[in-house]
């Protein structure tokens, strides 16, 4: 016979359809957005694998191309690009150039926000807890985090908090970031997403895993810079995208390519990027942003637990002190 609290437990898992959320990410990626809404996930964000690097993510600004289909092939089927904005190496972009006057006129001022540079942000992390039933997860735990500017900002204003006195990374006294979904009109909301409010040291068993796999360098996970020839693409794609034209690939496969649009024609040798994007997701939702064997070939930089925790107090303080002097 069942108990009370069993009758509770079943109640409550119907009411809130708690089934495990099938999910179509990559193992390495974590979908949060296929969360239920108003569910939370629990994430601790892990330092960048690049010693170099000031902060614990990168920056990325990619550009959106539209063409109502391909010449030659679906003319009929739209197809979507993102292409990096030299900006993000702090390049002119010819693009940007031509669209900057655009915003002049208010009668094309919606076609420049169109082509506008989005940004988007590349974290790693443990995920604590999920609902998602996620398929072919890899053996190593640690995954890649793709925010957009919302959660972004979410993060950014607590480390300008002067009250946070370590960052969220560090292995002892480190935060967890939770992510909620919500709902504001059609759209994904996270604005209830929030930090933890205690601090917490990572377990032996993730301190073990870090030491085992290593840091992702997350420069790796960046596109690459375009070359003279590949900015001059980018420019030709945006015109035609503009006019509305066919995307051709005689003319631009060989540079970049709509996901899953094998070329095999004559021209250069193939040395496009294919970028993952689905028109009905946001940012969070962009894949792999760079030649698909960044993935595959990468080296990762391995990180002892036993260096002091991540980083000594004192580092930290420089860290963070780095992260507000840049914001401010």
């Amino acid at each position: 016979m069942a108990t009370l609290a069993d009758i509770r437990a079943k109640l409550e898992a119907l009411e809130n359809n708690k089934q495990p959320r099938r999910s179509t990410g990559s193992s390495l990626v974590f979908p949060f957005w296929d969360i239920a809404e108003n569910e939370t996930v629990q994430i601790r964000f892990l330092p960048n694998g690049d010693p170099d690097s000031d902060f614990f993510w990168e920056e990325l600004q990619m550009i959106n191309l539209d063409f109502p289909g391909v010449k030659g092939g679906d003319e009929n089927k739209p197809v979507y690009i993102k292409v990096p904005c030299v900006e993000m190496w702090g390049d002119t972009c010819p693009v940007h150039a031509e669209l900057r006057p655009m915003f002049k006129d208010a009668s094309i001022e919606d076609t420049a926000r169109k082509y506008w540079k989005k940004r988007s942000y590349i974290f790693q992390g443990l995920v604590l807890d999920s609902t998602l039933d996620e398929k072919e997860l890899s053996e190593n735990p640690i995954r890649r985090v793709n925010l957009g500017k919302q959660l972004f900002n979410i993060v950014k204003n607590a480390l300008m908090d002067p009250d946070m006195d370590n960052l969220p990374t560090d292995y002892v006294n480190g935060l967890n970031f939770r992510i909620t979904r919500t709902k504001k009109g059609q759209y994904n909301d996270y604005n209830s997403s929030t930090w933890s409010r205690k601090e917490t040291a990572l377990t032996e068993d993730q301190l073990n895993a870090i030491e085992e796999h290593g840091l992702f360098n997350l420069k790796d996970w960046m596109p690459k810079k375009p070359s003279a020839e590949h900015l001059n693409a980018i420019f030709e794609m945006f015109e035609a995208s503009l006019e509305g034209e066919l995307y051709d690939p005689e003319r631009w496969a060989s540079y970049y390519r709509p996901w899953g649009l094998e070329y095999n024609g004559p021209g250069k040798k193939d040395t496009s990027e294919t970028v993952e994007v689905k028109k009905e997701s946001s940012v969070e939702r962009v894949q792999n942003l760079s030649v698909t064997k960044t993935e595959e070939e990468t080296e990762t930089v391995a990180e002892s637990p036993s260096i002091s925790a991540s980083t000594s107090s004192s580092s930290a303080q420089d860290i963070l002190a780095k992260i507000r002097n840049r914001e401010s």
